[in-house]
C-alpha cells in the first residue's frame, strides 16, 4: 500500500513491520543495518541519503548498477524484513 504525504511517498507495511517514516526517524540507528545489507554504500552516501527512500534507491542504482525497479524492490524487501523494536521489547517484557 502506498500513501502520499506532502509530495513524498511513504510505504506502509502490514504485520508489524516498520514503515519508511519510522526509518527516517531512526536513520542514525539504521545506518549500520544498511551498510550490512549494502556494503558498497559509503558514509558519504548514507549522509546524503539521510533517511530518504528515493535517495537510497538512487544510490543503490549508482553503486550496484541496477535498475530503478530492482533497487526499489530491494529497499521494499529490506524494510519489510524490519520489525519495530518497541513492539518487540513490549512482547518480551510481558512474557
Amino acid at each position: 500500500m502506498r500513501v502520499w504525504h506532502k509530495n513524498r511517498q511513504t510505504k506502509t507495511f502490514r504485520g508489524g513491520h516498520m514503515n519508511w517514516d519510522q526509518i527516517e526517524g531512526k536513520w542514525k540507528e539504521m545506518k549500520g543495518q544498511l551498510r550490512e545489507k549494502w556494503g558498497n554504500l559509503t558514509d558519504d552516501d548514507l549522509e546524503m541519503i539521510a533517511g530518504r527512500r528515493g535517495q537510497l534507491i538512487g544510490r543503490l542504482q549508482i553503486r550496484y548498477g541496477i535498475a530503478n525497479e530492482e533497487a526499489s524492490k530491494q529497499v521494499d524487501e529490506f524494510v519489510s524484513s524490519l520489525k519495530p523494536r518497541v513492539k518487540m521489547m513490549k512482547r518480551v517484557a510481558h512474557h
